[in-house]
């Protein structure tokens, strides 16, 4: 039983996805942070680098937005990673002319200073601006119309060869223009002729509208906007046949009931509003869940942990043994390591999820001996990633036990959409011990008395620190003002960082900078 929990307030949007009553995946959208994949701009050309083939693009939503040559020149690849799926297109993907993209030159497309018609492929992540594409895409819930492409297929996701057929007959018989091009997505496989030509019919009146805002507008403005979360929600219990949804804002419950009439076809979900005094997610023990997924540390039920950890370039994974151990005798401990391996492998799978980690990720798993015992784990992995949305590719286990695999990126992660850099420790998790304070402390009272002159000073400390240093380092700091023919008295206050320290005036009581 699959459900999906609405959680809306003034300034946040929250998804959760809940299979047999455990948090599965999660969407959180914020008002600062709103999703931009599938929009579509009038951009203005800011800056064009030819060393690399790239533009800048200015699309006036924060940082500016990058475009590369092949997502200007025709790239068929690119439509098939931008829906998650491969199509089966009427002609030979591979004969796209990749001599002809390699000879390209980008000022032959743009010049500084024009207005552009681009749509965002990848969100901004950090400091870096949205991935930009000319190579437009209008998705429906049946079809995506192609206006810049003349290619029609149909996802391979459909198997059944006679709905193939049937799909491929009626995208032909569309009277469009010659350069468009329609996609059948995997929903269209129980859509009728009607419901097929009414929303191409849709998609083409959006393109126009489009085209006609382009020339109407000036200045780097949003021509067409991707439907919203929960839009998508509703879709999405719709086409992978959702149990029930829970929504626990009243009008946002009447549109999604909108939503829902209008797309619901031969599936029948229940669509309630929740109304009890316990807010959903407590209920669902949903906010219990998120706060787990923020933990480096997460146990597993076997008593082992995942260990999650963050570089610059990946995300690893380590897999520790813990406190697992057999608790049968007549399971040997090869088996009980598989074990704990094969759980981490579903764990790894939800985590990335909910996280929502995007790049390369390694997985550290427990060493195993055996070749099958590592080929189990491994399609145990491949298995619990086949739910994910996001484009995944996982490669081989090596002998030492490691695991390399990708996931795409479609938007911040869940701890940078919720947390920031700590000011006082610049992101690095940790700040210096005592000990350290003190030594630097001493070096700056050597510094102020021998160098600046400074004869008689009050050391000001956190409340802390300086309880710390009262244990034997005043005393000796007092020495070393005396050897220098000083004196130095000692203050407390707590709006001090804990790293932090300041020196002060005896004679005038004037902050001394050093």
């Amino acid at each position: 039983m699959k459900e999906i929990l609405l959680n809306v307030s003034s300034k946040e949007k929250r998804c959760a996805v809940l299979k047999f009553g455990k948090l599965q995946d999660l969407i959180v959208e914020r008002k600062s942070n709103r999703q931009l994949t599938g929009n579509i701009y009038r951009g203005e050309v800011m800056n064009i680098l030819h060393n690399i083939q790239s533009a800048f693009i200015a699309i006036n939503e924060g940082e500016n937005g990058f475009i590369h040559i092949s997502d200007i020149v025709e790239n068929t690849q690119k439509f098939q990673e931008m829906f998650d799926m491969e199509f089966d297109w009427d002609y030979d993907v591979s004969s796209i002319k990749t001599r002809e993209l390699k000879d390209a030159d980008i000022s032959k497309f743009m010049e500084i200073g024009h207005p552009v018609l681009v749509q965002v492929v990848k969100e901004p992540i950090g400091s870096k601006g949205a991935r930009l594409t000319s190579n437009i895409t209008i998705p429906g819930r049946y079809l995506v119309l192609l206006p810049n492409a003349p290619h029609r297929g149909v996802s391979r996701k459909i198997i059944d060869r006679s709905e193939r057929d049937r799909l491929k007959k009626i995208i032909r018989a569309f009277e469009m223009p010659q350069k468009m091009g329609l996609i059948c997505r995997t929903a269209s496989a129980n859509a009728s002729t009607d419901e097929l030509i009414a929303e191409a019919t849709e998609l083409l009146k959006t393109w126009e509208k489009i085209q006609e805002d382009f020339k109407n507008s000036e200045g780097p403005s949003c021509l067409y906007r991707e439907s919203d979360l929960i839009k998508k929600a509703v879709l999405r219990a719709i086409n992978k046949k959702y149990t029930r949804m829970l929504v626990d804002d009243y009008k946002t419950y009447q549109y999604c009931r909108q939503v829902y009439n209008r797309y619901k076809g031969d599936h029948t979900l229940k669509l309630e509003c929740y109304r009890d005094k316990i807010p959903m997610f407590e209920r669902f023990a949903v906010e219990n869940e998120i706060e787990r997924c923020l933990r480096r540390k997460i146990w597993l039920q076997s008593g082992g942990y995942l260990f999650f950890d963050k570089t610059e370039a990946m995300y690893t994974i380590d897999v520790n043994s813990g406190r697992g151990s057999s608790s049968r005798e007549n399971i040997d401990v090869e088996e009980t390591l598989v074990r704990i391996n094969m759980e981490a492998a579903d764990e790894i799978a939800r985590q990335l999820r909910i996280r929502n980690i995007g790049g390369l990720v390694i997985c550290d798993f427990i060493d195993m001996r055996y070749r099958r015992n590592q080929r189990r784990v491994l399609d145990t992995l491949k298995e619990a990633m086949k739910e994910d949305s996001a484009k995944c590719t996982i490669l081989g286990m090596s002998d030492f036990g490691l695991v390399e695999m990708t996931r795409q990126r479609t938007r911040e992660s869940l701890i940078q959409t919720l947390f920031t850099n700590c000011p006082y420790c610049s992101g690095k998790g940790m700040i210096k011990n005592f000990e350290s304070t003190s030594i630097e402390i001493e070096r700056a009272i050597k510094r102020l008395m021998s160098l600046h002159n400074e004869s008689k000073v009050e050391l000001t400390t956190h409340p802390q620190v300086d309880e710390y240093l009262g244990k034997g380092d005043k005393s000796h700091f007092e020495k070393i003002a005396r050897s220098l023919k000083g004196e130095i008295t000692f203050k407390s206050n707590d709006e001090l960082h804990l790293n932090g320290f300041e020196f002060y005036s005896l004679a005038d009581g004037q902050k001394i900078e050093w």
